[in-house]
């Protein structure tokens, strides 16, 4: 038997220089000069937040100022599509690490005004320097007295209906389909299914009944869209053709009676039917003289 080397290494050594760990990641760095981004590590190893927002995050510190950092922009950048990157976007706001205003400028264009913070100076630096509540004392169970159950939640009151014409037209629901069909040519987030044409059909002959021309329609359901991605458009339509509903138009004043010719006296009077004016039916004529 051949004698133990005791210089022998123990196990083979790693082209990694430096701490050589059994489990886990080896850190191989080069010092950087040109082309960097100084990155908070409270942002990278958060654990509230999803790694696409802890990357967007740190894509958006790298952007120079005056980037275009909305949703359409990133979609073309990364191959997450506008569903993730608008929710990426909402965490970032909620930790305090982004904020996106809308302003008017004097020309009457409206912009979106996007802050990037590297170091929130709300909700995370709280978290660090407030201690945790301290937990009020949880007082032991009556055994002889059985427990009240909680009350249970208020029940959600149910969505108001469409509004429905109450009368029929010649040409039912024609004109309001087409208004409906065509509603993508102002917004192509508005391309309703035909199912959702035919329900809010009845709604939009309701507005026409009560005098809204089909263009007054139409603005209504168009302008002042929201800004970000509508996932249920008939929704919508339907939350604004039922509360914006104009109030029925004023009772048509009564028609007056026709003229009539009184049958004693020949003078013309109003009455529903033709016979006698108020004066020969009142009046007795006098008897004639012997």
């Amino acid at each position: 038997m051949d004698a133990e080397h005791t210089s022998a290494p123990s196990r083979a050594r790693s082209a990694v220089p430096g701490a050589n760990p059994s489990y886990g990641v080896t850190h191989v760095n080069v010092r950087l000069t040109t082309r960097y981004t100084v990155v908070d590590n409270r942002l990278l190893q958060h654990r509230e937040l999803s790694l696409t927002a802890i990357g967007l995050a740190g894509h958006i510190q790298s952007l120079p100022t005056g980037a275009r950092v909305d949703i359409k922009s990133l979609t073309g950048r990364f191959p997450e599509g506008e569903v993730r990157i608008a929710a990426a976007l909402r965490e970032l706001e909620a930790h305090g690490y982004l904020s996106r205003t809308r302003e008017r400028l004097p020309n009457g264009r409206v912009v979106s005004r996007t802050v990037s913070y590297n170091r929130p100076t709300g909700v995370e630096e709280v978290r660090e320097v407030t201690p945790p509540p301290v937990p009020p004392p949880v007082p032991r169970p009556d055994r002889t007295r059985p427990p009240t159950p909680a009350p249970a939640p208020p029940p959600r009151p149910p969505k108001p209906p469409l509004p429905e014409p109450t009368r029929s037209t010649p040409d039912p629901r024609r004109t309001a389909t087409t208004l409906l069909s065509r509603l993508h040519h102002d917004d192509p987030r508005l391309l309703l299914p035909e199912r959702e044409v035919r329900r809010l059909a009845p709604a939009v002959d309701a507005w026409l009944e009560r005098g809204a021309s089909p263009e007054a329609v139409r603005r209504t359901l168009t302008s002042c869209l929201p800004a970000e991605p509508l996932h249920h458009p008939a929704g919508l339509l339907a939350h604004r053709l039922t509360e914006y509903l104009p109030p029925p138009p004023p009772p048509a004043p009564p028609r007056p009676l026709p003229f009539q010719d009184c049958d004693g006296c020949d003078r013309p009077f109003r009455a529903a039917h033709p016979g006698r004016c108020r004066d020969c039916r009142t009046h007795r004529p006098l008897p004639r003289a012997a």
